[in-house]
């Protein structure tokens, strides 16, 4: 996420067309803050004061700008009532993005469930729901449910297709640089299967595949627990356990996209054999369900992963010891990753993240004992702040990112028959 001062790397190839370049300047700055004004429009686009008043009119005109009473003007009222603002001795009002011009949908497929959102311009949840689904062996049903939910939150907001600027999809496997997943014995009924394409032709919306933690880290970098953080690592701990790494404010993919696989890194010599064919995998002995089955096996009695938090509160005999075991085990993961790449933050999210501080004491006892010391005492551990809507947002952040140069290409005909 480019910072609100928009330095040089943030601002993306001109198009050929000199206005074309000043809306896009213009619509970046408003992408990346609620509202801003003209003063500040001239300083962070690098814009005259003359061109930035030209175009705020133009955008207010289009329909792609309001001002903060949401009056949006017509033709050059827009510089009409800054003049008379002005000669009033009183500031001009806010400028905001109009978060209704477009949108964006996220979905999360997991291995258990699919969960849609549709997102305003600021990426904003407007709508958002999710269905359980044995997903890992029925690869065409879900995609099937999921452009249905694509369906229902553009039918039941009334926002038509052509306001949408995709999909935005998380999956729960490693997704290479061209959009193929990894899925050989992680979701094994997907082998062979190319999400991407087959959610195109299912929902008419252009679409763009990541790993779910990958969408889980730049959705809270964006918007939640990492936000201004350039350095953070965000693990989803669920039914698979991935990490998504942010270096310098940016998402790294690696040179195949499988950047953060951090749950089939070997955490128990010997262990079980993990569902990607390795041996002890840190996912074997950490992960919701591998957690939920030691204590089945332990206490001859149906447990699942969702009952966890709810066993830890009632001082279940041997759920203590159980989650801060899993919690060490998984700081030492981590603690390769903080000796390496020497964030400042980690982020928890996923299913065992509810448990809290009794899972991320003794995960930062695992980080300290055997990270770099001096990396290991800069860094923090905190939950996520956007809970099960982390991947669903991160998603549709993907999407997002080329807001600013569609609307910016947009004429004012085109933006005004998309909005209602």
């Amino acid at each position: 996420m480019c910072h609100p001062e928009l330095p040089e790397e943030c601002i993306v190839a001109a198009p050929p067309n000199l206005r074309e370049e000043g809306r896009l300047r213009v619509l970046q700055v408003l992408l990346a803050s609620s509202t801003t004004s003209r003063p500040e429009l001239v300083r962070l686009t690098g814009l005259s004061r003359a061109t930035v008043s030209v175009l705020v009119s133009d955008l207010i005109a289009a329909g792609l700008v309001v001002e903060e009473n949401g009056a949006s003007g017509a033709g050059g009222a827009g510089g009409s009532a800054d003049a008379e603002i002005r000669s009033m001795g009183r500031p001009a009002l806010p400028l905001a993005l109009n978060r209704s011009v477009a949108y964006a949908i996220g979905a999360d497929i997991g291995h258990a469930h699919v969960r849609v959102a549709l997102c305003d311009v600021h990426g904003t949840p407007v709508w958002e729901t999710s269905e359980a689904k044995e997903v890992d062996r029925a690869p065409h049903e879900t995609l099937d449910l999921a452009a249905d939910l694509v369906r229902r939150a553009m039918a039941e907001n009334g926002v038509p297709r052509e306001r949408v600027l995709g999909l935005g999809v998380g999956i729960a496997a490693p997704v290479d640089a061209d959009g193929a997943l990894s899925a050989e014995g992680i979701m094994p009924g997907w082998t062979g299967i190319r999400p991407g394409p087959e959610l195109e032709r299912r929902t008419g919306l252009a679409t763009e595949m990541t790993n779910d933690a990958n969408a889980g880290a730049l959705a809270e970098h964006m918007y939640g627990a990492g936000r201004d953080v350039e350095d953070m690592v965000y693990i989803r701990l669920s039914a698979g356990i991935g990490a998504g790494v942010i270096a310098a404010g940016a998402l790294q993919l690696g040179a195949g996209g499988l950047a953060g696989e951090i749950g089939h890194l070997p955490a128990v010599r010997d262990g079980l054999v993990c569902r990607c064919g390795n041996r002890g995998c840190l996912e074997t002995i950490a992960s919701p369900v591998a957690v939920a089955r030691l204590l089945q096996d332990s206490w001859g009695e149906p447990v699942a992963p969702s009952d966890l938090p709810a066993l830890l509160a009632a001082g279940t005999p041997g759920m203590a010891r159980v989650v801060e075991d899993t919690g060490e085990a998984v700081g030492r993961a981590l603690a390769a990753l903080v000796t390496l790449l020497n964030p400042r933050l980690i982020v928890v999210g996923g299913d065992l993240a509810a448990i809290g501080e009794p899972l991320f004491e003794p995960l930062r006892r695992g980080i300290a004992r055997s990270a770099l010391p001096s990396a290991a005492r800069q860094v923090a551990v905190v939950a996520g702040r956007l809970g099960s809507s982390a991947e669903v947002r991160g998603a549709a952040a993907r999407v997002l990112a080329r807001a600013a140069q569609t609307l910016a290409v947009m004429s004012g005909a085109e933006a005004a028959e998309l909005l209602p």
